[in-house]
């Protein structure tokens, strides 16, 4: 029945990617010959076949395994070969063979791979970007639930040297299922005789292994761990998280919202590695998105052309209206970004910010509006400018203008990023320059509008 599987119809549904297939038929072997079939294999293939494997029936074949071709198959597992292969499997079908892996395996494969293996074997794996897969190592120490701490402080001296940190330990079962984690001060201080699962008293946190990077941040951040182990569905153990790999997720995090913020794709690698060519796209795209955006702006002083040619003096006051617009929403946008990232509010507060924002609109507004009513009086007394006669309507009209422009600027920078985080988008995404863009437009909208109102039947 094996000879007939491998020769042609086993080559055929390989040759094809007919994995679904090629599951059934290997699935409907007993373990054991599944093992001598993946023995039979070329190197090249026998990888791939396991892991068609589901999860279950993976572990009990890989026991059928010699030792020596448990690491052949490790090592096979990390190959460019396999690597080839899953490259050429749909995402989908990857991420149903990744997620067949057993732990056993995945734990093996990593510790057995090099610090430059072990980067593109996360990948290999299928672990999406900026998950907790990416960041996990296999260097922990795992203790055996039916060990006494007597045993477990001799395993650690004998097991402990080169992980990344031995201050935590993780107690597993037989199926290397995550039971509790226990600091070594603690087994130090612990009777001798106590078992393990029972010397640590805190509660048990881990990592699922598709947490995303912002999911992991918090939970170090909540948790307060230099290290949280990660675990797979069905809560077998993969490896560990360290406070270290979290500051760097963090300042890749802050790095991407601060570029966004700034009106930038985020860099792929540091601003003097980064290609020119590269360089132009990150920039660019914005760039382009915004300069269309202000073309807006242009659309919005045509439109108003017959009011300028009358009180031209009211072009003079336009790079002040929208700019105090565009400072107001960029501040706006930039303090609640920060405190989404922080947690310090969610979504339903965001009533609570819009009144905030509405109050301190007004407040602000009407100050820069008195600031901006000073200026033109002294400067027409003073005879450093000519407002015409009616400069007192034209302050008057800047001051209100003021008030409309940066209170519509502080909200419209508040509330955009509550908007991008409820339709499931990064609030960062929300830059200063957009907001300021949209504020530019609107702001000359309000401003000529008010002019409108108070100037009818003098200047205009």
């Amino acid at each position: 029945m094996i000879g007939n599987l491998i020769q042609p119809e086993f080559e055929d549904m390989i040759g094809r990617q007919a994995w679904d297939e090629l599951r059934g038929a290997i699935m409907a072997l007993d373990p054991a010959d599944a093992a001598d079939l993946i023995i039979d294999l070329p190197t090249e293939t026998e990888g791939i076949v396991f892991r068609v494997l589901s999860k279950e029936h993976a572990a009990a074949v890989f026991s059928y395994l010699p030792l020596d071709r448990q690491g052949q198959l490790i090592r096979s597992l990390s190959g460019e070969q396999v690597r080839g292969l899953l490259d050429q499997m749909t995402p989908d079908d990857r991420a149903r063979l990744v997620e067949e892996l057993p732990a056993a395996v995945t734990r093996q494969l990593l510790d057995s791979l090099s610090p430059d293996e072990l980067k593109s074997t996360r990948d290999l794996l299928g672990y999406p970007p900026d998950t907790a897969g990416r960041y996990m190592t296999p260097e922990y120490v795992a203790l055996p639930n039916d060990m006494t701490a007597r045993e477990a402080l001799d395993f650690v001296r004998l097991r402990g040297r080169g992980k990344e940190t031995i201050a935590t330990m993780y107690v597993v079962d037989g199926e290397g299922k995550l039971l509790e984690d226990v600091r070594l001060s603690a087994l130090v201080l612990a009777d001798p005789s106590t078992m393990v699962s029972g010397v640590e008293e805190r509660p048990l946190v881990s990592i699922p292994v598709s947490a995303t990077r912002d999911e992991v941040v918090a939970a170090f951040d909540r948790y307060d761990r230099v290290a949280l182990p990660v675990v797979d569905g069905e809560g077998r153990m993969l490896g560990i998280i360290t406070v270290d790999d979290v500051l760097d997720a963090a300042q890749r995090t802050a790095t991407e919202d601060i570029h966004r913020i700034g009106g930038s794709e985020a860099l792929e690698a540091p601003y003097l590695v980064t290609g020119f060519r590269s360089m132009l796209r990150t920039r660019g795209g914005w760039l382009s998105a915004l300069f269309l955006g202000e073309m807006l702006t242009a659309s919005a002083m045509g439109y108003f052309e017959k009011e300028i040619e009358q009180a031209v003096v009211l072009a003079l006051f336009v790079p002040l209206i929208i700019s105090s617009g565009g400072n107001s929403g960029s501040q706006a946008a930039t303090i609640i970004i920060r405190s989404l990232a922080l947690r310090e509010m969610g979504l339903r507060d965001w009533w609570r910010v819009m009144r905030r924002e509405i109050l301190s609109g007004l407040t602000l507004g009407a100050w820069l509006g008195g600031i901006g009513f000073l200026r033109i009086a002294i400067w027409q007394q003073v005879g450093w400018a000519d407002y015409t006669s009616h400069w007192m309507l034209v302050a008057f009209t800047v001051w209100v203008s003021l008030i409309g422009v940066v209170m519509f600027g502080t909200l419209a920078g508040s509330m955009l990023p509550f908007l991008l985080r409820r339709l499931g988008f990064d609030p960062a995404s929300s830059s200063a320059p957009f907001v300021a863009t949209l504020v530019d437009v609107t702001g000359l909208v309000i401003y000529f509008t008010v002019a409108m109102v108070i100037l009818r039947g003098t200047l205009l």
